[in-house]
């Protein structure tokens, strides 16, 4: 079984410090990473608010490394997500494989990042950098999309 960091937290993470952890794993040849960021949408945001339902959230993050682990041969997996108010430019999310070889650790981390930003159970809502009343954000059909890929059976690596 892979080296598993699932965190789910209000607190800003460092994404070197989890970097050079993953590269220490037995076995790693290759690490990849996402790192997701608050973005500012052209000037209309100021901050994005993410919630979630405690235990259930990082259960079903479990769920889905343990599925990832079983289809491609990764060495460790680090997923950390945020919560509340996260100001634009701050890190939101950190999806990180670390595998003997990169294509097993790069797709394992795309199938990951998938299911988080189309299944995983967190809401987002926007506040806007003028004022004015906040917006749950729905997701986008790109996303969906690409997450379909992996429903005809997750590709063995």
């Amino acid at each position: 079984m892979a080296a598993v960091t699932i965190r789910i937290t209000p607190e800003p993470f460092d994404t070197a410090a989890e970097i050079a952890r993953l590269k220490q794993t037995p076995g790693a040849g290759a690490v990849v990473t996402f790192s997701g960021i608050c973005r500012d949408e052209d000037g209309r945001l100021a901050a994005l608010e993410i919630e979630h339902y405690p235990g259930m959230a990082e259960s079903e993050v479990a769920r889905i490394v343990e599925e990832a682990a079983a289809c491609w041969p990764v060495s460790a997996v680090t997923v950390i997500h945020r919560v509340g108010v996260i100001p634009v430019g701050d890190d939101i999310v950190l999806v990180a494989t670390a595998s003997a070889h990169r294509e097993a650790a790069f797709s394992a981390a795309e199938f990951l990042m998938d299911y988080l930003k189309t299944r995983a159970p967190f809401w987002k809502k926007e506040h806007p950098a003028a004022g004015g009343e906040e917006t749950w954000v729905g997701s986008r059909e790109t996303d969906d999309v690409r997450a379909r890929r992996w429903q005809a059976g997750t590709p063995k690596g």
